[in-house]
């Protein structure tokens, strides 16, 4: 069985090893263009080992964005922005990743450390909200979204394949498109958030033709030798756990028909009513048997923390890639320290580059 620091092959590209920086909005970019933070904290998570950075969601549209701070791939000077980040993730050994995003009614809303509420109506710096259907979240997030028209639906997934251009144009080598979560691709799909009455609502199936029709858009411009993945919240802990996965099971199966390379295991947050198990690996089943019925590569992460946690994942085949947050935040080079609890060989020349990899090396206790 394959461990943490052994290579993945996907498409054209081959991951040095199976950890993956998961996206992570860093809410510090100026009208979608990403700012002096940015840089140095993706330069930084490629040195320190991982395989596969994922940039934080990128809004595909002005009106899609979480926050005001939020990145944005809606023009052509935000892609253009986002290229010596690209260059530097590569430089560093690590491969560059973009996920793309619609919010849908979770957007405008103020920063998480400003109250991660919606934006009052009458504060400027907020906008109207659009969803499938005219449900506000709840919780701290009342707004309560338009209903989308068909035009409206189109123009979005037109937005979602303008991104994917300027991503692919950009120089990124992994797209993931942002199906979970809450935000819009994850609310058509859902019930608590959808009740249309046409083809967009009702049956599983028909909650899931937003989610298709938009892959199948992005799959026409995503280079075939590029992996094309979404992240994809298959369970809600709403008490209707089986039915929704066995939806999304039979959904992303048909995402593998449409050209969907890998799927990153989430949940749906589609209601705050949800009683999520917060816990170690606490989504590691749900991903196997998505990886089993599907047959697609799978991805997960979710209180992933440590060495032995995470190679324990990868050994037992439950998902082929980890995906990690906090831990990265925390320690950027958990790639390294990793190295060492696993006693890989060389394990600073395995993770490091040769500014640090050698010193590291050259100097250390008996």
């Amino acid at each position: 069985m394959p461990r943490l620091f052994d290579t993945f092959k996907i498409k054209g590209v081959t991951l040095r090893n199976r950890i993956a920086v998961s996206p992570m909005c860093q809410y510090m970019a100026t009208d979608g263009v990403v700012s002096d933070w940015h840089l140095p904290h993706y330069a930084g998570l490629a040195r320190g080992g991982a395989a596969l950075v994922v940039l934080e969601a990128s809004a595909v549209s002005k009106e899609g964005r979480i926050t005001p701070g939020d990145v944005g791939i809606w023009n052509d000077a935000q892609a253009e922005a986002l290229r010596p980040i690209v260059q530097a993730i590569k430089a560093a050994g690590a491969t560059p990743g973009i996920q793309i995003a619609h919010a849908g009614r979770k957007a405008s809303a103020n920063l998480p450390w400003e109250g991660d509420d919606h934006i009052a109506d009458d504060d400027p710096r907020g906008w109207p909200t659009i969803a499938p259907s005219p449900l506000a979240f709840g919780a701290d997030l009342r707004k309560v979204p338009g209903e989308m028209t068909k035009e409206e639906i189109l123009r979005v997934q037109q937005d979602f394949v303008a991104a994917a251009e300027r991503a692919r144009d950009a120089g990124f080598e992994w797209l993931m498109l942002h199906f979970a979560h809450g935000y819009l691709a994850q609310s058509f799909f859902s019930f608590h958030s959808n009740q249309r009455g046409d083809e967009y609502g009702g049956s599983a199936e028909n909650r899931g033709r937003f989610l298709l029709e938009t892959l199948a858009a992005v799959r026409k411009v995503w280079p075939e030798d590029r992996p094309l993945s979404a992240r994809f919240g298959v369970i809600e802990f709403d008490g209707r756990d089986e039915e929704t996965l066995k939806e999304s099971i039979a959904l992303i199966s048909r995402f593998k028909d449409a050209g969907l390379d890998a799927i990153d295991v989430s949940v749906g947050f589609s209601t705050p009513k949800a009683q999520i198990p917060w816990g170690p690996n606490f989504l590691a089943e749900t991903a196997a048997r998505v990886q089993t019925e599907t047959g697609l590569p799978t991805s997960t992460s979710w209180f992933i923390s440590d060495a032995e946690q995470a190679d324990a994942l990868i050994q037992s085949g439950k998902t082929d890639l980890v995906m990690l947050a906090r831990p990265l935040l925390a320690d950027p080079h958990w790639p390294y320290a990793a190295a060492k609890t696993l006693g890989i060989e060389n394990p600073a020349w395995a993770t490091l580059p040769p500014p640090y990899a050698h010193w590291l090396a050259r100097y250390r206790t008996s």
